[in-house]
């Protein structure tokens, strides 16, 4: 108990620190919600307490995500496929590759995908301290606002998929659910590392299921070729050949709200202090 009362503590010091400096962050289209604002978003917090794999539904649909961390090689093929095939997707990006990579971040925003936080510098949760783990949060969700213009969702992705109960909790606590995936595709790897597109295809299609979250990436670690971007049709096809529907993880949002959201989480959009506000947030949260 002590050990989790330290940690909400470092946690909360870490949000203040992180939001204190600057004044509120670009949301785009007349929002200036804070880092992790459920306004809007009641469905979230039926997420909370657990490690996402899967949607929670009966349905035979699935859900595409990108991570972006790296470069943007595959990001133009990708997001011409989406469109293409209207398939919606929700990319996850890192604060370092939103910063390198505005113009990215914009043309991911504007084909109307949503955007998720993935850390700002992808490092090993575990090798952190709790106030560092926010930190990576928060300074990533601010990177994202200001690259895209827009507020990104309130979904948040380990670096590696690596996670904890306790670790969940902190991000919960700053009003992201943790949203993980069923597969990866492996695309990343990318030649060099023994992948193909048949290959690509097959590993998605081996985790169908209702709710399933299928993980790609938009760039292969240095490699020229980005298999999950040329494997994309083939993939959206097979899915809907064995009869399912791609979904928008937006649609997680308009969950029931669960027992979490029983008090306020975010501020109201016309405030231009989100310290004190946020912080007491983080503070509350943690202490359920």
């Amino acid at each position: 108990m002590r050990r989790t009362a330290r940690s909400v503590i470092a946690v909360t010091i870490a949000a203040a620190a992180v939001l204190a400096p600057a004044a509120p962050a670009v949301a785009g289209r007349g929002s200036t919600a804070a880092p992790g604002s459920v306004t809007g978003h009641a469905g979230v917090c039926s997420l909370f307490g657990s490690e996402n794999r899967t949607m929670p539904t009966q349905q035979r649909v699935v859900a595409l995500t990108f991570n972006a961390a790296w470069e943007t090689e595959g990001l133009d093929t990708v997001l011409r496929v989406l469109r293409r095939y209207h398939a919606p997707a929700t990319f996850f990006l890192t604060g370092d590759f939103a910063d390198r990579h505005p113009e990215a971040a914009r043309a991911i925003a504007a084909a109307g995908h949503g955007i998720g936080n993935h850390s700002y510098s992808h490092p090993h949760f575990e090798t952190l301290q709790p106030g560092e783990r926010a930190a990576e949060v928060l300074r990533a969700d601010r990177a994202i606002r200001t690259a895209a213009g827009t507020t990104p969702l309130p979904f948040f992705r380990f670096p590696y998929g690596d996670t904890t109960p306790r670790e969940i909790a902190e991000v919960n606590a700053l009003g992201f659910a943790d949203i993980e995936w069923t597969t990866d595709t492996n695309g990343y790897l990318g030649p060099a590392g023994g992948m193909t597109v048949q290959k690509v295809v097959q590993r998605a299609l081996d985790a169908l299921r209702p709710g399933a979250i299928i993980e790609m990436h938009i760039g292969s670690h240095g490699q020229d070729t980005v298999l999950d971007a040329d494997a994309l049709p083939q993939l959206i096809e097979a899915i809907r050949a064995h009869g399912y529907d791609i979904t928008d993880l937006r649609d997680l949002l308009n969950a029931p709200q669960g027992s979490h959201c029983k008090e306020p989480r975010s501020q109201p959009e016309n405030s231009t202090e989100p310290t004190r506000s946020f912080s007491s947030r983080v503070r509350r949260a943690l202490s359920h």
